[in-house]
């Protein structure tokens, strides 16, 4: 089978492997469409991110979706020909945090795609992936592959609403409008937000986040005012969902908030200046949402059901043996929102 593997930064390879046979609890995949997430950008530009580096090979991938080719012994719940997205968390379900339903917070997590630990976890941008049945959720008649490897990311940004509280008849600012920033959009929306306003330095990106859903978006190398306007009185913005990971970003947002506003940061980024006076002054929360845990499966069925749609935010599809191609068209966040691979 092909795979795309990560052996340095810039250094990506489409390598022939083995493919494995399933065993006991556990199903046979061919993937069908794999979403290239920032992290793989970070693995690829840069080798890694803070601490995280590439010191093997690895394979790349954690977005993906297929169809079950076949079905270890004791697998009841899936059968040979169904399409299923693929979730991409492995945690332990043995230590406090999993037993404490915590399982984001596994302490011995293998999540695909990962340089965390050694040896790392290779990930799912491989034509054939043995998965275990309680990863795989089934896709309705009708859904694509390609939106099934919507799942995951969608699902981080439906964490981050859990994160928040409730967003009902609220006023929404999400600053940074990259694949997470526009799913957050759709997220809000789906969970009765009044009013969603997006943020960007870029008019690309933007383009998106109207396509799903905002009712305003801020060019802010452009037009700064219009965000600082926001700031009106003590703030006029109820939630604030932070996806660029940018510290100018997290500062002109907090300004922005209400009093007794929210926080949610999701953007990874390097360590930033907090303006604690204005969290204190005006007694903001401010809460972190890492990966997500039963909203996977609530991704899959708000899809399933077309009460979400995210076909509008995948902006291109490359065959696998492109896959530096795809990875460069990625990272141009002038054009590319969404950029998959295509493995069959």
């Amino acid at each position: 089978m092909k795979t795309v593997v990560i052996h340095a930064a810039k250094d990506l390879r489409v390598e022939e492997r083995d493919a494995d046979s399933p065993g006991p609890g556990q199903v046979g995949i061919a993937i069908g469409a794999g979403g290239i997430c920032g992290s793989d950008l970070h693995y690829y530009l840069h080798g890694g991110f803070g601490v995280v580096r590439v010191k093997q090979p690895m394979v790349l991938g954690h977005e993906v979706s297929g169809t079950i080719t076949a079905v270890g012994p004791g697998v009841e719940t899936l059968r040979v020909g169904d399409r299923v997205a693929v979730s991409p968390s492995l945690p332990c379900n043995k230590c406090e945090y999993c037993l404490k339903g915590q399982q984001n917070h596994c302490l011995d997590m293998r999540f695909y795609g990962s340089a965390m630990r050694m040896p790392h976890v290779d990930g799912a941008f491989r034509q054939a992936l043995v998965a275990e049945a309680g990863q795989c959720h089934k896709l309705a008649e009708g859904v694509s592959l390609a939106e099934g490897a919507f799942a995951e990311p969608f699902a981080v940004t439906l964490h981050a609403v859990n994160r928040a509280g409730s967003l009902l008849g609220k006023r929404v600012l999400v600053t940074g409008s990259g694949p997470i920033g526009a799913l957050c959009v759709i997220a809000a929306r789906a969970h009765g937000a009044r009013e969603v306003i997006t943020t960007d330095v870029l008019d690309g990106p933007l383009a998106f986040a109207r396509k799903v859903g905002a009712d305003e978006t801020i060019n802010v190398a452009d037009a700064p005012e219009r965000l600082a306007a926001l700031g009106t009185g003590k703030g006029t913005v109820d939630v604030m969902f932070e996806a660029s990971g940018n510290g100018a970003a997290l500062t002109a947002g907090i300004a922005a908030l209400r009093p007794h506003g929210t926080l949610v940061q999701l953007g990874l980024g390097g360590d930033v200046a907090l303006p604690q006076n204005t969290v204190v002054g005006k007694e903001i929360e401010i809460r972190g949402s890492f990966r997500f845990l039963d909203e996977f499966a609530l991704a899959v069925d708000l899809i399933n059901q077309r009460r979400v749609d995210v076909r509008p935010l995948l902006s291109q599809t490359f065959p696998v043996d492109e896959a530096v191609r795809a990875f460069d068209t990625a990272a141009d966040r002038r054009h590319a929102m969404k950029v998959q691979l295509a493995f069959q």
